[in-house]
């Protein structure tokens, strides 16, 4: 078995349950059958003790997936009801298919009320002569230890009797390891190994990674648990959880490209995420430590920025907040240049600048300090999707002089720049003439004015715009807007109104976009595309630091 997709699949299996469970709970009537409906339990994975500091990835759904599948019984509708359960018991025999396991039969009857999915090294046996070969771990609690004793002899004496693979036998520190070996390959390669460790069933890809999680459970200073960074990420984050996700975006970044652990003095960047189920979605607070120079910091806002308020009611994708140079800042020093984060943002900035063709770190960042928001407006019509970013003026800033440096920059690139009247205010516009030819007539033809850009002065804030018609929408009272929408509030609600802005958007109208402009966008889709079939939205908003962690929430709108 190729235990790198493998793996991928147990991790997404994980994600998908706590996705499909907040689907369902939009649709509950009454209470459920457990404390799911607070949105999770106090606890954080006892299953970290098994893992070593440095590991790249852990995955933790803290209960168990019958109580998630439960939520299912509680929806409106029985068409709902129906799909919910089809899909949870599709993710179990897809986790399952290379196994040959029942999990209504086989595994349901003892499992417990935690599944931990760990890449535990990037190279257990660190033999460099035999490639890079990463460790993997699930660890899975029992409610009945004899049935899960039970289950696994069943499992091995099945195999034994097939001849498919040759038992393996060894005690260590006291526990007693088993791990199958296919007669055909070399001998010591073992396909899979476990331990009943307590109340905690372990399997792994090969013998020593299970005694390397042995010896993590019995040196304290060398597991996940008892990681100081680990368990100041998991302080500052107090709401009940259904899942934990743990990152150390050095390693994983190396998992990801199949190479060695990068030769770092410590760790220096790493993730901490718990997930919340909430009304009509899922909630995700997030802890972000090894961002330089951060420190004490509560969040600047209270309530949405004023600047928000020009964006239409069919904008798909927004970020909003306030001070845009000092966050530019604060990310770009605060960011390794080969994490993936900051790889995935520079991304991001490039898409943005294309179609504006500026250079936003220079040209734009430096004058906004006051509130700002940034729209993607699609067109009734199809084509290209227009952009609309306002700012709000500064004392601080000639704002004359940065709108004149722009209209020079326009006409140095070839652009005609005019003033028009537009609903009783005045804006300049960008434009370049083109001849174009009647196809029905080839021997006339007439000029036409492209508009690229457009930008004006409307109250406390200078507004741009990549047509007339995004402008119009901004400006114009008889255009509704996003904020007043009834799914945007509701939104907000699932955050905290003390943040530092808003990053938003309608996934369900910008996939076809993203997908098209960001390759890494098709990645992910196809990676999570289960779980995106029921996204409708996801916003994420800063809550400032605290204990030099950077927190934020983002909320997974994933109502029907």
């Amino acid at each position: 078995m190729k235990f790198r997709p493998f793996f991928a699949t147990l991790i997404l299996g994980v994600i998908l349950l706590l996705s499909l469970a907040a689907t369902s709970v939009y649709w509950i009537l009454k209470p459920g059958p457990l404390s799911l409906l607070a949105g999770g339990v106090i606890k954080e994975p006892t299953t970290a003790i098994f893992l070593p500091k440095q590991a790249p990835v852990m995955v933790s759904l803290l209960t168990n997936p019958d109580r998630l599948s439960a939520l299912g019984r509680f929806i409106a509708s029985p068409e709902k009801r129906r799909r919910s359960h089809q899909e949870i018991r599709t993710i179990e025999k897809t986790l399952l298919a290379k196994t040959g396991l029942d999990y209504q039969t086989q595994i349901q009857p003892w499992l417990g009320e935690e599944i931990t999915l760990a890449v535990t090294s990037l190279d257990y046996d660190h033999n460099p002569n035999n490639g890079i070969k990463p460790g993997y771990l699930l660890a899975v609690s029992t409610k009945d230890q004899q049935l899960a004793n039970e289950f696994l002899q069943a499992s091995y004496s099945t195999e034994a009797i097939a001849g498919t693979s040759d038992l393996v036998f060894e005690s260590y520190k006291g526990v007693n390891l088993i791990a199958q070996q296919n007669p055909n390959l070399t001998k010591n390669t073992p396909l899979s190994a476990t331990a009943v460790v307590g109340n905690m069933v372990l399997f792994a890809n090969d013998l020593q990674v299970l005694k390397e999680s042995i010896n993590n459970v019995q040196v304290p200073e060398l597991n996940l648990k008892n990681a100081p960074g680990y368990q100041k990420a998991l302080n500052t984050i107090v709401d009940p959880r259904i899942g934990i996700v743990y990152t150390n975006f050095p390693a994983l970044s190396a998992w990801l490209a199949n190479l060695p652990i990068p030769e770092l003095p410590e760790i220096t960047q790493t993730l901490t995420i718990a997930f919340s189920i909430k009304e009509e979605g899922l909630v995700a607070q997030t802890a972000l430590i090894g961002v330089s120079g951060e420190g004490e910091r509560s969040p600047i806002l209270s309530e949405p920025v004023g600047a928000f308020s020009y964006l239409p009611k069919n904008t798909i994708l927004t970020a909003t907040g306030t001070n845009l140079n000092q966050l530019w800042q604060q990310v770009e020093t605060g960011l390794d240049q080969d994490s993936p984060l900051q790889q995935l943002l520079n991304r991001c900035i490039t898409y943005l600048e294309e179609p504006l063709g500026v250079n936003l770190s220079k040209d734009v960042f430096p004058w906004v300090q006051g509130e700002f928001s940034l729209g993607l407006v699609p067109k009734p019509e199809g084509g290209a999707a227009d952009w609309i970013f306002v700012a709000q003026k500064s004392p601080n800033v000639a704002i004359d002089e940065v709108l004149e440096k722009f209209d020079q920059q326009a006409e140095n690139a070839g652009y005609t720049v005019g003033n028009l009247t537009l609903l009783d205010s005045n804006v300049t516009v960008w434009t370049k003439l083109k001849a174009t030819v009647n196809p029905n007539q080839k021997k006339l033809a007439s000029l036409q004015a492209e508009v690229t850009g457009v930008h004006g002065n409307i109250d406390d804030y200078v507004i741009f715009s990549t047509s007339v018609e995004g402008i119009s929408q901004a400006i114009s009272s008889e255009f509704p807007k996003l904020i007043e929408t009834e799914e945007f509030q509701h939104v907000i609600e699932g955050l905290s109104p003390e943040n530092d802005g808003y990053f938003y958007i309608n996934w369900q109208k910008s996939e076809p976009i993203l997908t098209e402009k960001l390759p890494i966008t098709r990645v992910v889709e196809f990676g999570v595309k289960p779980l995106l079939r029921n996204l409708r939205s996801f916003t994420l908003s800063s809550q400032g630091s605290q204990d030099k962690i950077r927190r934020a929430t983002i909320f997974f709108n994933v109502g029907v």
